[in-house]
């Protein structure tokens, strides 16, 4: 199963990143190519520990959250299309430098070599496990990068 904490998946991802373009247009959802970025480098500064972010994992994450986890992390399926974005992680302005948030992005994903933030809780599905994080991670960004056809 592909993990973040992999370096060659790493590296794919990293390639992927670098072959968006400010041109380059959704194939399902309703952000930008800069929404997408800026909302995916907002949540690694979530789940890296670099920023914290004042959330409760809500009622239906309580009762739920292990159970959608577990499906989630099981197989190499990839996410769904038109998954929600959390409000926290979404940027509202639709342009921006793209080439600025794909280098954020691109060293983000660099510093999962070196990952240390344990004691990470999801706002939907509560505590995770490490590895439970580095699948995650990785479904996350090929979700989105599939979304731009990268």
């Amino acid at each position: 199963m592909k993990t973040i904490f992999d370096n060659t998946t790493r590296e794919e991802l990293i390639g992927r990143i670098n072959s968006l373009t400010p041109k380059s247009t959704p194939q399902w959802g309703k952000m930008s190519v800069y929404q997408m970025a800026k909302h995916c480098t907002i949540w690694n500064n979530w789940i890296l520990g670099k920023k914290q972010y004042d959330y409760t994992q809500g009622l239906l994450g309580w009762i739920f959250g292990k159970m959608a986890l577990k499906g989630m992390v099981k197989d190499d399926s990839p996410m769904k299309k038109n998954m929600p974005a959390g409000s926290a992680f979404f940027s509202k302005e639709k342009t921006g430098d793209v080439e600025r948030e794909k280098k954020l992005w691109m060293e983000q994903v660099a510093e999962y070599a070196h990952y240390s933030n344990p004691g990470f809780v999801h706002d939907f599905f509560g505590k995770m496990k490490v590895d439970e994080i580095g699948i995650l991670a990785y479904k996350h960004f090929d979700h989105h990068l599939r979304q731009f056809n990268a």
